[in-house]
């Protein structure tokens, strides 16, 4: 695989199967890419028909070509793809990009033909970039295997690096980078993904030295953990990566038992993956443009402080809003900061945050400059936005304002220019300072920013926990499906989970005694196999404080149990001792067909699914990452404590999620889902009350 993707990036022998005196064909487009860019390793045209090809040596069939490829490019019929493989294994040739298309993103035969390149692959040894792809482009070494409008026109270099699943769409998105003025230094479309994979391609670039960014687009991802393990690497490597995914309000999952699974859909579980490792979502191709801009041009930011400049009160009020609404913290600026500011501000201006110059700004341009140098020099500030618009008469002028005050600033700032003229734009991105054309984007753009920083920081710091994470060693129950409540309890108490105290009574009487062993009051639950979820068949007796409450609910639920289900099996009643707390959360484990064992925690109880407020993350987690889902949850107040009650123990809940985490990744394929619901948390810590384990 490596030797393949080092032919794939950097060929020094590129064959072109299929070769075309047509230029403007497929076939013939890449052949004189190659020779206009000035690719400086060798171009081999293969085609029977002609001799030469732009005053090179044309090759009847790749046997003819005399030493070695490292790369082929296989432009020729479908049906002809899986002979040509097979001719390239001979040759030994490494890798292949196949623009071929009528495989099996047609249907039908295609699908056919689609499994018998998979046998020419594996045959010839050669490993295949397609089908169905526009190929790929090293802007460094003028290596343009496509043929994409990417190759036509200026392509001049860039730090960042641009691997789409889309080829139509990419394309576009490469367009209107080079537009923006934003350079991809490799471009590459993956196309049906036969063999080589957006994450195989993604992982290799993310090693390049040249890059500084990764960007990508993905309609459907088949290695989670393959991304995962890209997103450590880039993590590593201070390498921001930025994807845009489609499907966010797909379910890739469907409910079998558990709350967890009903919520496990394929998008809300990418989203708390790849925030875990640092990946950042992009909305929309736009935005993955906005995102790679400030990535290019400015360093991280130390917190989550931002400070705005701006010359219209309104555009400020915009900005402090969206800030607010993404995390951002709009800091409250020292007083040492605002004495110095009124000295710059018009007395009619404003010198809190955000600090609003007016349109004094028109007619001194210089105030900008100056109040970013005192803006950033405060210490609750990390990151700073200038907002302006239009100005084409003091464009030269403003620009050199902006280029004094990053060469005097030591920590980042970008510009949201409303009405820039392009010519100014390019001064900016020159100088390496990201610009922006509106105010939200701007604001966005700094919150990708400030979550990276911290996603990394986090990464870092969590390492000897991570380090330290031991799996516990778990003898599971040979049958398949629902667990009893007694072997689950033992399973998880095993791993460091509290449960509440537990007994099964098969009568009446055996309740009795188990209510008195465990101290009233208690709760009675019916246990069956054939009923998992107990209250929809009013299976549950809360606070029983005596032993005749505990006798009529033991009969009551038997009697409940076989109206709701006539030939359930019953396995008796569960006596519980309950438990204390003052938040009902839901802790769970689902085994999701991309990323395996995922964990899940959220506000628990009845109401789980009307809610939905829950994060997920690729299990195990530490501690500390436990805790940064329960910041994530949109209900996270409730755990602080509201109308006067007390606060919960949240690192109580995050030794509970990290041990839940570990038990899912040690118990593996073999766990399909697990619920504890509720999970009863108080200032006294978490216990809980109620669990559902379903094997397969």
């Amino acid at each position: 695989m490596n030797d393949a993707l080092r032919a794939l990036l950097h060929p020094q022998s590129i064959a072109v199967i299929g070769a075309s005196t047509d230029f403007n064909k497929i076939n013939g487009r890449t052949f004189k890419a190659l020779v206009d860019k000035g690719y400086t390793g060798r171009i081999l045209p293969v085609n029977p028909k002609y001799q030469t090809l732009l005053d090179r040596p044309c090759y009847p069939d790749v046997a003819s070509i005399p030493g070695t490829v490292d790369l082929a490019v296989v432009a020729v019929p479908a049906k002809h793809v899986p002979d040509t493989l097979r001719e390239l294994g001979r040759k030994g040739v490494k890798v292949a990009v196949v623009f071929s298309s009528g495989f099996s993103e047609v249907g039908g035969d295609g699908v056919r033909l689609e499994a018998e390149l998979k046998q020419a692959i594996r045959d010839s040894g050669v490993r295949v970039l397609g089908p169905n792809c526009l190929g790929l482009v090293n802007v460094f070494e003028n290596m343009m295997a496509t043929f994409s409008q990417f190759s036509l026109g200026p392509t001049p270099e860039g730090p960042a690096a641009f691997v789409t699943q889309s080829g139509a769409l990419g394309t576009a998105t490469a367009g209107v980078a080079r537009k923006r003025g934003l350079n991809f230094g490799f471009f590459v479309n993956t196309g049906n993904e036969t063999d080589l994979q957006f994450v195989d391609v993604m992982g290799a670039i993310v090693a390049e030295d040249k890059v500084t960014v990764g960007a990508g687009y993905i309609e459907g991802l088949k290695n989670g953990p393959g991304l995962l393990q890209v997103a450590e690497d880039a993590l590593a490597r201070s390498k921001p990566l930025v994807l845009t995914k489609v499907g966010r309000t797909k379910a890739g999952a469907k409910a079998i038992a558990s709350h967890t699974g009903s919520l496990a859909g394929e998008d809300a579980v990418f989203a708390g993956v790849i925030r875990q490792r640092g990946i950042i979502r992009a909305r929309s191709d736009e935005q993955l443009l906005d995102f790679v801009e400030v990535f290019s041009q400015c360093a991280l930011p130390g917190g989550r402080g931002i400070g705005i400049i701006t010359r219209s009160g309104g555009a400020g009020a915009l900005m402090a809003d969206r800030a607010e609404e993404i995390g951002l913290d709009v800091a409250t600026l020292s007083e040492a900061t605002t004495t110095a500011l009124r000295k710059v501000v018009p007395a009619f201006g404003s010198t809190g945050n955000p600090v609003d110059i007016t349109a004094q700004g028109l007619v001194d341009p210089n105030l900008m400059r100056e109040s970013i140098k005192i803006l950033l020099s405060d210490p609750k500030v990390d990151v700073a936005i200038a907002w302006l618009s239009f100005s084409e008469k003091q464009a030269d002028l403003n620009v050199r304002n902006f280029v004094e005050a990053k060469a005097q600033a030591s920590k980042p700032f970008i510009v949201c220019w409303m009405g820039m003229p392009d010519a100014a734009g390019e001064q900016m991105r020159a100088a390496g300072i990201p610009v922006l054309r509106s105010a939200e984007a701007a604001v966005d753009a700094i919150g990708a920013l400030v979550q990276y920083a911290e996603a990394r920081r986090n990464w870092q710091a969590d390492a000897p926990a991570r380090a330290a994470l031991q799996l516990p060693a778990l003898k599971l129950p040979a049958a398949a499906g629902p667990v009893s409540s007694l072997e689950g309890q033992a399973l998880l108490q095993s791993c460091g989970v509290q449960t509440a105290a537990a007994k099964l009574a098969t009568s009446a009487d055996a309740a009795v005694a188990a209510a008195e062993a465990l101290g009233y009051p208690v709760v009675l639950k019916i246990e069956s196999p054939d009923i998992l979820h107990k209250t929809e068949a009013k299976g549950v007796a809360l606070n029983l404080k005596d032993a005749a409450a505990v006798r009529a609910a033991y009969d009551r639920l038997i009697g409940n149990a076989r109206t709701y289900k006539a030939d359930a099996r019953i396995s008796g009643v569960l006596v519980q001792a309950m438990a204390e707390g003052t938040t009902e959360l839901v802790i769970g484990l689902q085994r999701d067909p991309t990323f395996g064992p995922v964990v899940m925690v959220g506000l628990g109880g009845v109401l789980i699914e009307v809610f939905k407020d829950v994060v997920f993350r690729a299990a195990p987690v530490t501690e500390a990452e436990a805790l940064r889902m329960l910041d994530e949850l949109k209900s996270k107040v409730v755990l602080d404590g509201v109308r006067g009650a007390p606060p919960v123990d949240k690192k109580a809940v995050a030794r509970m999620v990290s041990a839940v985490s570990r038990f899912g990744a040690a118990a593996g394929p073999r766990l399909r889902e697990l619920d504890l619901n509720p999970v009863l948390a108080g200032p006294q810590g978490a216990t809980a009350v109620d669990w559902l384990m379903v094997l397969d």
